[in-house]
Parts: C-alpha cells; structure tokens; sequence
C-alpha cells in the first residue's frame, strides 16, 4: 500500500456503556483496532480518531437526536470520550463530527490533503451508519477505500451483514487485519 490513513469512527463511552449489542463486541473491537493501529504506527502511516459529539442543549446534533432527546456523546461528559484502554499515539490526530460521516462539516478533507493518503482504512462503530456514511463519502472522493473486518462493528447485526454485503467489492475492500498489515509492509505487531 503506497500511502494510507487509518480513521477509527465513533469508539465512545457512552455507544458502549448503554448498547448490550456493542458492548458485548467490545474486547474484540479494541484489541483488533490497537492491533491495526499500531501496525499503522510503525509503517509511519497516520491513525485519525474520529468522535462524535453534541452540546447539552442539542443545538448542534441531528434531527432524530434532537426530536427524541436523546442525550448522548454530550460536550464535556465521560461519554463522549474515545474508551480509555484504546492505545492513542502522541501523533495521532483526532477529529469531531456532528453528523454520520466523518467528513461531513469537519475538517477532514483538508487533513487529508495535507497527508495524502490513497488508501483509507476505516474501523469503528456503526457499521450501517457512521462506517457506511463516510466509506461512501471516501468513496466518492477517489480514495482506495478498505474495511477493516476485525475493527468494525454494530448494534444491529442484520444491517452490519447488510452494508458489508452492499460495500464489500464495490466501494470498498473488505480486508483482515493481517490482510492490511500485509499490505503495510509492516512485521504482524504484537497484541
């Protein structure tokens, strides 16, 4: 892989606190995702941490949040933190979205015109939801878009099937850990 950016989507307190379906998927997500970034870390490519989160008062979050109420990954609160047993290096960038895809209202293009990666591995949670918004939004953009299938995961397993089926091989590579680490150019990196 000639040059590549690592983006984590949505690893939050509060999706894995109050979610049985993620929370139970939760040792399997970190452990893939520390594996993968820090195989990103040594071939010298960038990881980018991409989290959601909201003001208090909902001002700024999406129509179905602020009609239900729903109070969750708010500014400021433990919930809207990345989970603290994730490895974060000290050159790892972090990125806030306010919608589904993490280039929508963010500053990722321009992050990434400055890297200028071809290839964009994305891991995280929700496959059918965030995942999916912004592998189409890379999609859409030109870049070499990969799935990371040990690093990503969902609530709602039917649409986790659903969109990996729709993706896979089409605006996207669906790849193994070891797939990508291979393609790195990097030696396996201990868990």
């Amino acid at each position: 892989m000639n040059s590549a950016a690592l983006i984590v989507i949505d690893m939050l307190v509060d999706y894995f606190d109050r979610l049985l379906a993620l929370s139970s998927q939760r040792d399997r997500l970190v452990a893939g995702i520390n594996g993968l970034a820090r195989g990103f870390r040594s071939s010298g490519q960038p990881v980018i941490w991409v989290r959601q989160e909201f003001k208090a008062d909902l001002s700024d979050a999406f129509l179905e949040t602020r009609r239900l109420g729903i109070r969750i990954t708010i500014e400021g609160t433990e919930g809207a933190r990345i989970l603290p047993e994730l490895e974060r290096g000290e050159r790892d960038l972090e990125i806030v979205k306010k919608r589904y895809s993490a280039f929508f209202g963010t500053d990722l293009d321009q992050v990434l015109s400055r890297l200028k990666p071809r290839t964009l591995v994305v891991a995280g949670i929700n496959t059918h939801a965030c995942v999916r918004a912004t592998a189409i939004d890379a999609y859409q953009r030109d870049y070499d878009v990969i799935l990371a299938s040990d690093c990503i995961g969902s609530h709602d397993a039917e649409h986790h099937d659903v969109t990996l089926r729709y993706l896979d091989g089409k605006m996207a590579r669906l790849l193994s850990n070891q797939e990508i680490i291979r393609l790195l150019g990097v030696d396996s990196p201990k868990d």
